[in-house]
Parts: structure tokens; C-alpha cells; sequence
């Protein structure tokens, strides 16, 4: 299957302008496409230190969520963060503790994250995963969805 590429937000809806009152018809009713990037993290190797991942969120954006799926379950108990490179590696998730059970689980904006996932500002961000414990075993995949350029800052 073939990719397409687009240079900024994607707006889907049939009215880009409101210019009247009528729903349906003359009032807007677009709206952001969400978007996912997705990286894997494997466990086998021990603590990792703010390790640098392929995952770029664009200047302005939104996260809406992060996911972690814990595809093979980790030897010992552990915690992982999510930050940004350069900056701090608990930006948007502080310490969300992974079990020893594989399976899916929804961190929050633990310790001041909201204030990133509002708005990443005004520079796009790589980020960056630590893992705090000395694990053999297990693999991760998290999956940050946001939306471009809401630019709430």
C-alpha cells in the first residue's frame, strides 16, 4: 500500500467558514485529524537513561493521549517516562509503572505533564523513554496520538 505525505494539519468536514446560522449548511464543521506515531521499547537490555526515539511531534501540537501496550511482559516491575530530547525526560509521562502482565495500559499527565500534552510548544519535539529498572525480559510499544497545530500556548 502506498503512503501520502502532507505538509501541514488535515482538516476534515464540508464547511470551512462559518459565514451564516444554519447548521448543516453555512456553519463550520471541520475539524483536526489525529494523528499516531508509534515506537517500540524493549526491556531485555535493562534501564534505559533518556534514550532518543524516532517519534518528531510537530511545533504547536496537541497530545490527546499515550498507550502503552505491553506486548511481552517485563521480567521485574518497572517504570517508564516519556520526555523530550534536550529538555525533560518526564515531560509527558512521569514514572508510569509497567507490571509483570502484558496488556494495555492508559497512563495519565502524572506529575505537571497536562501542561505539555496542551500544547508541546512552539518547536518540534523528539522524544525520548526512560526505563527505570534493571529488567531481562519484555517489550513495550507506545503509541502518542495528537492533533497539529492547535497551538493553545
Amino acid at each position: 500500500m502506498a503512503n501520502t505525505t502532507f505538509s501541514g494539519p488535515i482538516l476534515a468536514g464540508t464547511i470551512k467558514n462559518t459565514t451564516g446560522t444554519t447548521v448543516g449548511t453555512d456553519m463550520k464543521n471541520t475539524g483536526q485529524v489525529v494523528m499516531a506515531q508509534s515506537f517500540a521499547v524493549d526491556l531485555s537490555g535493562g534501564a534505559l537513561a533518556a534514550t532518543a526515539t524516532n517519534v518528531i511531534i510537530p511545533a504547536n501540537s496537541q497530545i490527546i493521549d499515550c498507550v502503552f501496550d505491553v506486548i511481552t511482559a517485563s521480567s521485574d516491575a518497572t517504570n517508564i517516562s516519556i520526555g523530550f530530547v534536550g529538555g525533560a525526560a518526564t515531560a509527558l509521562v512521569n514514572a508510569e509503572a509497567i507490571g509483570t502482565t502484558a496488556g494495555r495500559k492508559y497512563p495519565t499527565t502524572k506529575a505537571g505533564g497536562a501542561l505539555a500534552w496542551e500544547d508541546i510548544g512552539t518547536s518540534d519535539q523528539r522524544l525520548n523513554v526512560t526505563n527505570s529498572a534493571a529488567t531481562s525480559a519484555g517489550e513495550v510499544r507506545l503509541t502518542i496520538l495528537y492533533q497539529q497545530n492547535t497551538n493553545f500556548a
